[in-house]
């Protein structure tokens, strides 16, 4: 009988335990499938939530009254119904948080991807993202307590006549005073909660997930195409506009459809600072109450459970739930059709 060699021991002592291996395996699978199952569940629950008590809440307001009054006054005595009041708000709010986050987001993205060094980019980018984990609330505070201030001052000093000699009488917007003309510029008034410093600070606050993402999108595409474009003899320029960004477009959409989204569904920077009036219409410069606004307003605690009052939080829940899935349907669709993919 053979003794066993130090090799032949070894082999044994590693010898794979294929039953405790599976059983592992099976665990772990199962265990993803219940919190998998239980996200589909708490999906479907709010989802039905908002449906059953829209359904309620139609059998008391006619879909007309919803879609064509001029007001929003539920809480009134003389009580409307008009959606439009609130989207728009919601719009303008979201437009002006777009149109500042959209091109900052995007240049800082650039920035980093194609301009900026290794370690400026390690360096950059987290501090870029640091941003995104401020609290919505002290955005709030800040839009309603630095930038509305500040907004305020430009527009006075703005408004203030300047006083001009009398021969320039020629000028418009002038005021006869003797012996001088004052020139007068008909600037508007910002009153203290308005859409446009709401609106600003939104775009501040969205600004890192377009950056982020653009970035992450730029940086993918790869460096050969670069190579290649400069061994035909463009320049940085044209590498950047017409290679690396129509080769991340579907990720550059995909994070302003985000942005948007979160735009759309952001709850404490326009409830502290575009104030809790319902005015139909776009003008930034005065109170406006946006959907997850009026939610808050009436989710504080002040309305009975089962009136129609608590009913129009879920069909404005409805109508901002809708909202965000065509967003989020049209991503869905526009980054299928133009991936591009790179082998």
């Amino acid at each position: 009988m053979s003794a066993e060699t130090p090799f032949e021991k070894s082999s044994s002592l590693w010898q794979a335990n294929y039953q405790q291996a599976k059983l592992t395996e099976n665990i772990i699978k199962g265990l993803c499938g219940f919190f998998a199952i239980i996200s589909i569940v708490t999906t479907a629950g709010i989802i039905g939530t908002l449906i059953f008590e829209t359904i309620e809440f139609f059998k008391e307001v006619p879909f007309w009254r919803f879609i064509t009054d001029t007001r929003w006054t539920p809480l009134f005595t003389s009580q409307q119904f008009g959606i439009f009041v609130l989207i728009s708000a919601t719009l303008l709010t979201s437009s002006i948080a777009i149109s500042m986050a959209v091109p900052l987001g995007l240049l800082s993205a650039i920035f980093l991807s194609e301009f900026a060094s290794p370690n400026v980019r390690k360096v950059l980018k987290p501090i870029l993202e640091v941003l995104a984990g401020i609290p919505s609330v002290v955005f709030g505070y800040f839009a309603l307590l630095t930038v509305t201030p500040f907004l305020q001052a430009i527009f006075d000093f703005v408004r203030t006549p300047i006083e001009i000699p009398a021969w320039l009488d020629f000028l418009p917007f002038t005021n006869y005073y003797e012996p001088d003309y004052f020139l007068e510029i008909p600037f508007p008034f910002l009153q203290g909660f308005n859409a446009l410093s709401a609106g600003l600070v939104l775009g501040i606050s969205i600004t890192p997930l377009v950056a982020s993402l653009s970035e992450d999108a730029l940086y993918s595409v790869p460096q050969s195409l670069r190579d290649g474009a400069y061994a035909i003899g463009a320049t940085k320029r044209e590498v950047i506009t017409a290679v690396v960004i129509p080769g991340a477009l579907s990720g550059i959409v995909a994070s302003v459809i985000l942005a948007i989204s979160r735009a759309v569904g952001e709850t404490m920077i326009v409830t502290l600072a575009a104030g809790q009036n319902p005015t139909l219409g776009f003008n930034p410069f005065v109170p406006v109450m946006t959907m997850t606004a009026y939610i808050v307003q009436v989710s504080l605690g002040d309305t009975a459970v089962g009136t129609l009052p608590y009913k129009t939080i879920f069909a404005v829940g409805m109508t901002l739930f809708l909202m965000t899935l065509t967003l989020n349907i049209f991503s869905f669709w526009f980054v299928r059709r133009f991936r591009e993919r790179y082998e």
